[in-house]
C-alpha cells in the first residue's frame, strides 16, 4: 500500500529536511502521509497515490493561492530546494505541504458541527467562483453514475469465481434495484469544487469544534454543484460513518448543514442547483454503493483498513451495504428533506 512506502533520505534531501523528525499522520488510505517536524515548523509530507498525476499539484497550488488571497485558511505547497512543486523519487511523486493544525472527524454528531461544515464549503465555493483556471488533471467521469452501474453489472457477470461472489452478488442486485428507482435531477453548469468533501476532509478547531479548512485537495475539478453537495451530504448526514451497516440519513444534520451552506451561498446558487441537492445526494449514495460493490470483487481500487477487516473485499462489502442502508433511509424521508431545501433557499 502507498502508505507503507518508507520515507527515504533522498526525499528528505529534496526538501532540505535531512535533520527533521518524521512520523505517520492520519488514517488516510489513498496517499501516504507523514508529519514532519523541524525546530522552526511542522509540515505534511505525502507520497501521492499514482491514481493522481504529478501535475495535480499545479492545480492545488493555483487554487490554494487563490483562496488564501481571499482569507481562507488553507495548506500550501512547499517547493523543493530546486523550486519544484513536487519531487519525483524513483517511481513515486512526493509533495510537502504547510501544516494546518486542526481536528478531523470520521462522522458528525452534533448540529453545530454540521452548520459550520456547510458554512465552510459555501465560503470555499464562493472564493473560487471567479477563478479562471484550466485544470491539468480533470476528473472526467468521476460521477458518471450510468458508467459505474454498468461496470457493476459487468463485474457481476465476469467475477463469479470470486470466493465472496454469493454475498456480493446479492448486495449488487439490491444496489441495481435502488438505482432503477432514482429520480433524475436537472442538468446544471459545472463549477469549481473540492471534489471529495467527505467529512474527514474538513478540519475543525480544537477549542470550538467549528470547521475552518478543507484538506486533501487532489480532487479539485469542475463538476455540477449538486453532485458536490450530494457527496457532502451523503457523508455528513450519516453519523455511523461508511464502515458501519447500522447507518441512516440524519435529517437534523442535513438541515443544519444546508442552513450553514445557504448562509454563504443563497445569493449566488441557482434555484435549479438547490432543488437538485436531495436527488443528487441519493444518486451519489447509490453510485458509491455500486463502486464499493464492484471493488468487493475486483479488489483493485479502494484502499482498505487491514486493522479492522480481513480482506479488501470484506471492507468494500461493508461500505456498500452501509451506503445502501443510507439510501433507504433517505428515500423514506425525501419529502421532509425537500421541504427543508425549499424553506432554507
Amino acid at each position: 500500500m502507498i502508505r507503507d512506502i518508507p520515507v527515504s533520505a533522498a526525499v528528505l534531501t529534496a526538501y532540505g529536511l535531512q535533520s527533521a523528525h518524521i512520523g505517520p499522520l492520519g488514517k488516510g488510505l489513498i496517499n501516504g502521509t507523514w508529519l514532519v517536524k523541524t525546530d522552526e515548523a511542522r509540515f505534511v509530507l505525502q507520497c501521492v497515490n499514482p491514481i493522481f498525476p504529478a501535475e495535480v499539484n499545479i492545480d492545488i497550488d493555483v487554487v490554494t493561492r487563490h483562496v488564501a488571497e481571499r482569507g481562507l485558511i488553507t495548506c500550501r505547497i512547499v517547493p523543493t530546494v530546486s523550486g519544484d512543486l513536487w519531487a519525483r523519487i524513483g517511481e513515486h511523486t512526493w509533495r510537502l505541504l504547510t501544516f494546518v493544525d486542526g481536528v478531523s472527524h470520521d462522522s458528525l454528531t452534533v448540529p453545530n458541527q454540521a452548520e459550520s461544515a456547510g458554512k465552510l464549503l459555501s465560503v470555499f465555493h464562493a472564493a473560487v467562483r471567479d477563478l479562471d483556471h484550466e485544470f491539468t488533471s480533470p476528473r472526467l467521469g468521476i460521477h458518471d453514475t450510468a458508467r459505474h452501474l454498468a461496470f457493476l453489472r459487468e463485474t457481476l457477470e465476469v467475477k463469479s469465481e470470486h470466493p465472496c461472489y454469493a454475498d456480493v452478488s446479492r448486495l449488487g442486485v439490491k444496489i441495481l434495484a435502488a438505482a432503477a428507482d432514482l429520480a433524475p435531477y436537472p442538468q446544471t453548469p459545472d463549477r469549481i469544487v473540492h471534489g471529495d468533501p467527505k467529512i474527514n476532509n474538513l478540519l475543525f478547531t480544537h477549542d470550538t469544534d467549528m470547521a475552518f479548512s478543507l484538506v486533501d485537495l487532489d480532487t479539485l475539478a469542475r463538476m455540477p454543484l449538486p453532485l458536490e453537495l450530494g457527496d457532502a451530504m451523503r457523508s455528513w448526514c450519516n453519523p455511523a460513518g461508511e464502515d458501519d451497516q447500522v447507518s441512516e440519513f440524519c435529517a437534523q444534520l442535513f438541515e443544519q448543514s444546508i442552513r450553514g451552506y445557504a448562509e454563504g451561498a443563497r445569493d449566488w446558487i441557482s434555484a435549479q442547483e438547490s432543488a437538485a441537492i436531495v436527488s443528487a445526494t441519493e444518486t451519489i449514495l447509490v453510485e458509491l454503493a455500486a463502486r464499493f460493490c464492484a471493488d468487493a470483487l475486483n479488489e483493485c481500487y479502494f484502499g482498505w483498513n487491514a486493522d479492522k477487516f480481513a480482506t479488501r473485499s470484506e471492507h468494500n462489502q461493508e461500505r456498500a451495504a452501509s451506503q445502501l442502508h443510507v439510501v433507504e433511509s433517505l428515500a423514506a424521508q425525501r419529502k421532509k428533506l425537500e421541504a427543508i431545501i425549499t424553506a432554507v433557499f
